[in-house]
């Protein structure tokens, strides 16, 4: 068996951990072993975190959209049976970005929602 030496490898992975770790603080990013760990961990943080970054999102856009029905007489869950029952294809992110910017047209979606909705048992 043949002798291998890594010092080339090594050296590279060495410095790709290093270079992901510019920024970090104290030992986290000098430090050889805390520097493994450390880049180890954040990568797997920035792995969950981005599924976490959608929900976090969808949850915002459904709170605007309440508060924005909330306004017309309807609620979130009604409004949302309403967009299907419309044939509306508008996600939440771009109605929460509508009933923002431009009020009249999201009010228009409103009243399409309104004529769909059967009339409610009293």
């Amino acid at each position: 068996m043949s002798r291998v030496k890594r010092a080339v490898h090594a050296a590279k992975t060495k410095r790709a951990y290093m270079k992901r770790a510019k920024g970090f603080t104290g030992g986290h990013k000098n430090q050889w072993g805390t520097v493994m760990n450390a880049v180890d961990r954040a990568r797997k943080y920035a792995t969950r975190d981005r599924k976490v970054r959608k929900r976090d999102f969808r949850r915002l856009w459904i709170v605007r959209l309440n508060a924005a029905v909330r306004s017309h007489g309807l609620s979130y869950s009604r409004f949302v049976h309403g967009l299907d029952l419309a044939g509306v294809k508008l996600d939440r992110k771009t109605l929460a970005a509508l009933a923002i910017e431009q009020p009249d047209a999201f009010a228009k979606v409103c009243e399409q929602v309104k004529a769909k909705l059967p009339a409610e048992a009293a």
